[in-house]
């Protein structure tokens, strides 16, 4: 048997070191969103997963309200949601868990999609990060979307598919796909245009970049924290705290009087997350 070169070591031991390193990670990963079933890379485990990570991440912007970049690199976006127990909007949320995904063996690309405008139209490719899943049939997945499909959508279907009192459909548009949601009792409603081109965190910097900064980003306008639960779905929009419930998704809303209350709100309903001026703070008030 020839003698490994000391190069040849190191990166032997390097290899076994980074697998070692993505199983603590997942394990840490699967604990965050409380899930502890198969890891069976199939389609039932890809709609747990996805449930999972709606109920227990919440889809938020604080970040951007309390001055801490973002970043879009894998380790950064773990600290951030799985060590501190934030969460995220579209590219962070989605973009860890594409990571996740991976690691489990699935084959996972990260698409580029431009979201609906309430006037028309369509915003820009790198709006909105939403993700393919490919086994032996293809799925649409999205945990970065706020108030949207639950469970993974099949991809190639252009049939009407039922979640609870909401149906989701995708449709063709030339070279493009666009994802289609129907509340009960309304119309048909446009909610992203996309297409099946891979990319890679670095393409969408720019537009990560103008949502952090622009005053033409609806995320710089307002904060916002919002979650799935059970049966329905809380929000903390500015001050106001917003609740839907049961099959009719009946509304409460009511005020918060203060910082301190909107803080505690956010312990209690959302985990470890809230909106002090800095960094530290954020971190500082789960001390």
């Amino acid at each position: 048997m020839p003698r490994l070169s000391k190069h040849h070591v190191l990166c032997v031991f390097r290899a076994f070191l980074w697998l070692n390193i993505w199983a603590m990670q997942t394990d840490a990963y699967l604990k965050r969103i409380n899930y502890s079933g198969s890891l069976e890379p199939t389609a039932e485990t890809l709609r747990n997963l996805q449930v999972a990570h709606l109920l227990t991440v919440p889809f938020e912007n604080l970040s951007i309200h309390a001055g801490e970049p973002i970043v879009l690199e894998e380790n950064a976006l773990f600290t951030k949601i799985v060590e501190r127990g934030r969460g995220g909007f579209c590219y962070e949320a989605n973009g860890l868990f594409a990571a996740l995904l991976r690691a489990l063996g699935f084959e996972v690309a990260m698409l580029a999609a431009g979201v609906a405008k309430s006037q028309g139209g369509f915003g820009p490719p790198f709006d909105h990060m939403t993700l393919m899943v490919t086994l032996s049939d293809r799925w649409l997945v999205d945990v970065g979307f706020g108030d949207s499909f639950l469970e993974p959508l099949l991809l190639d279907s252009r049939e009407e598919q039922v979640q609870g009192t909401r149906a989701f459909r995708i449709v063709d548009d030339n070279d493009h796909l666009i994802l289609m949601r129907r509340n009960p009792g309304g119309d048909w409603e446009p909610q992203y245009r996309f297409n099946l081109q891979p990319y890679t965190f670095v393409d969408y910097e720019e537009m990560c970049h103008f949502h952090q900064t622009s005053p033409d980003s609806h995320f710089t306008r307002g904060r916002i924290c919002s979650r799935a639960t059970e049966d329905g779905r809380i929000s903390l929009s500015e001050m106001r705290f917003i609740t839907t419930t049961g099959p009719q998704q009946l509304r409460d809303e009511r005020t918060l009087n203060d910082q301190q209350e909107y803080d505690r709100v956010l312990r209690e309903q959302f985990g470890r997350q809230t909106d002090s001026a800095t960094v530290t703070q954020i971190d500082s008030a789960f001390a």
